[in-house]
């Protein structure tokens, strides 16, 4: 006769997607929806089940969620993402005004990936992660777009509709890996100095067409020089100046691909008021002038 604990858990439901006992046919299944679409229908719970052979990630970016995650309870507010391994008995019991996407993907697509990547997706889901999104604005914004897509791939298939949903699905996964490899490295390094470490990175975006210097950068975060160019080659293994370097490059690259305009207008849209020293500096970075660099392309 079986133990209690296991007749407790075989009396778990099991479902493809929570309610529903039947799955597609398709092997490289993704699958996105609203919070809401089905926690509303169940009067905003969600009895504990488990979806065998499915991966599924809670995207929480507005309300609350008590989450029974095996024998956890969980209590997050968005912004937040929990993962959910195939085997993890798990329950939700959202507020009324929870927003946000439930993600499910199938096995096969987090371990069919190329070059090892199934590794790399699935350490999201050794453990369940309960990953916060708080003084993160670029990455949630990027997470929302790419769940939207994802969103609107299913409501409209065309043609490569499984291999966007797996692209698409695939990216919001690495998104929440840096996500998580951030905060892992921010418990190492200290929390200051990573906060610190990110608000530089932060105003580089903001300043780095004005080519600022990094003293300007040190001013505006009160710290100095030295302080900055030390965490930036701790945390990055580059001075302060080469990363400001590295992103005006980098806009230089994508212009210089997309933007139909003369050498000398991205020049003086980068902020630089001579073009020929423009592309001097453009080939002692890249090694190559911007026009070759632009043939090459």
């Amino acid at each position: 006769m079986p133990s209690p604990a296991k007749q407790a858990l075989a009396e778990i439901p099991r479902f493809a997607l929570y309610g529903e006992q039947t799955r597609s046919e398709n092997a490289e299944f993704v699958h996105i929806e609203l919070i809401e679409t089905r926690s509303r229908r169940y009067d905003w719970h969600i009895d504990n089940h488990t979806h065998p052979g499915l991966f599924q990630v809670l995207f929480l970016f507005a309300g609350e969620v008590r989450a029974s995650v095996d024998d956890a309870l969980l209590e997050l507010r968005g912004p937040a993402v929990l993962t959910i391994h195939p085997s993890v008995v798990h329950g939700f019991d959202f507020s009324p005004e929870a927003q946000g996407y439930v993600l499910t993907v199938d096995q096969n697509v987090i371990f069919s990936a190329a070059d090892n990547q199934g590794d790399l997706y699935s350490t999201l889901f050794v453990e369940p992660l309960a990953i916060g999104l708080n003084g993160l604005p670029e990455a949630r914004s990027r997470l929302e777009a790419l769940l939207q897509q994802l969103l609107a791939e299913a409501a409209w298939p065309q043609y490569g509709h499984t291999l966007m949903l797996e692209w698409l699905a695939r990216a919001a996964l690495l998104l929440l890996v840096r996500v998580q490899a951030d905060h892992r490295f921010a418990d190492q390094s200290g929390r200051g100095e990573f906060e610190l470490f990110s608000r530089f990175r932060a105003e580089v975006e903001r300043h780095f067409k004005e080519q600022w210097q990094v003293g300007q950068y040190a001013d505006v975060l009160k710290a100095s020089p030295v302080r900055l160019n030390r965490l930036c080659l701790k945390l990055s293994g580059k001075s302060a100046f080469d990363i400001t370097q590295d992103r005006l490059m980098l806009e230089a690259c994508r212009k210089l691909t997309y933007v139909p305009a003369s050498i000398a207008s991205i020049a003086y849209e980068l902020g630089f008021q001579d073009p020929a020293y423009f592309s001097r500096l453009f080939k002692k970075r890249m090694g190559v002038t911007p026009k070759e660099f632009r043939k090459s392309d």
